[in-house]
């Protein structure tokens, strides 16, 4: 078989298991190709080391990357057609200490609504986005976040301007105008915000809130008087506030211009599709948890994880797994 027909297969399996990310990393003299899906990493396939650069190499030279360097970081994007549906995929190479190269490919699924185990949580934020302010929501990749903010800010954004500000740009919406990041460019989250800022959008969604200037211009944003959406990293739903105040907001400007929080997984279901599991925090709960000293981690996760798992709607094992978030 050809690389290039063992790289379309290997693609097409991935995205028929819903995989969010390929890794192709050396071990001694194989390199193992691995899925990563909800459960977990899942070895896929392991080649000889020279069949397997051959594969990176292939990758590579498809996503415009420069195949003859194996040691400094690059990244790439490819689009790859598969059943009549375009799916963007996002590469970063790697080189060990000892110069063997890894790649790591992300697939970007061209969703455009998800589904929730109870959609009265989606309801709920579309009411709580009416009040406008800062929406944050945190949850690990691949845990539907993007689809529940543009589902959120097409549902509000008709008939108004809507930005959106990512890293890279995973869900094409017409509708949006959509800004990337671009390192090579000097283009970075700050820059985009300020200047998206300026083209005065209704509603802002941004990425990722990486650092303390990110930060600082999505409470700014909100403090005017935009809607914003964006994540963060946090393990759960009240914990995203005290990464806030890590990268240097204060309290009082919290209690001001946060609207909610919230925490997603998506779970896989007793009938094998995937469904979303928000866990929210806002109004009055929410103003407690940012004056508290002593915060905790959930508001109703596990109770609704407990109600899933009496409904019969996931199995026993995937009540375990999910317990911690």
């Amino acid at each position: 078989m050809e690389i290039r027909e063992k790289v379309y297969d290997l693609i097409k399996v991935a995205i028929d298991s819903h995989t969010s990310d390929i890794f192709i990393l050396p071990k001694k003299d194989l390199m193992v190709i691995s899925f990563r899906k909800e459960a977990g990493l899942e070895v896929c396939e392991k080649y000889p080391s020279d069949q397997g650069r051959e594969i990176i190499n292939f990758f590579k030279y498809a996503a415009q990357m420069d195949i003859s360097e194996h040691r400094r970081p690059q990244v790439g994007a490819m689009v790859f057609e598969y059943q009549g549906q375009e799916y963007y995929l996002r590469l970063s190479s790697l080189g060990d200490f000892n110069d063997q190269e890894s790649l790591v490919i992300r697939i970007i699924y061209q969703t455009s609504t998800s589904n929730y185990f109870f959609p009265e949580q989606l309801q709920k934020l579309k009411s709580l986005a009416k009040k406008r302010g800062l929406i944050l929501t945190s949850g690990p990749t691949g845990s539907g976040k993007t689809t529940t903010m543009y589902e959120l800010a097409k549902d509000l954004g008709k008939d108004k301007v809507v930005m959106t500000i990512e890293d890279p740009v995973e869900v094409h919406e017409e509708k949006f105008f959509q800004t990337q990041v671009n390192v090579d460019a000097e283009i970075d989250y700050v820059s985009l915000l300020k200047a998206a800022l300026r083209h005065r959008p209704d509603i802002l969604i941004v990425g990722e809130i990486r650092d303390q200037g990110t930060a600082r211009l999505a409470v700014d944003a909100a403090l005017s008087g935009h809607l914003v959406f964006a994540t963060v990293h946090a393990k759960s739903t009240i914990q995203t506030i005290s990464r806030l105040e890590g990268l240097g907001i204060t309290r009082e400007e919290l209690l001001n211009c946060l609207t909610a929080v919230s925490y997603q997984r998506l779970i896989p279901a007793a009938n094998g599709h995937l469904s979303c599991l928000v866990d929210i925090a806002s109004e009055k709960q929410l103003l407690a948890e940012i004056q508290d000293e002593l915060r905790g981690d959930f508001i109703a996760w596990k109770e609704n994880l407990n109600k899933l798992h009496l409904e019969e709607m996931i199995d026993d094992e995937i009540f375990e797994l999910y317990q911690e978030g």
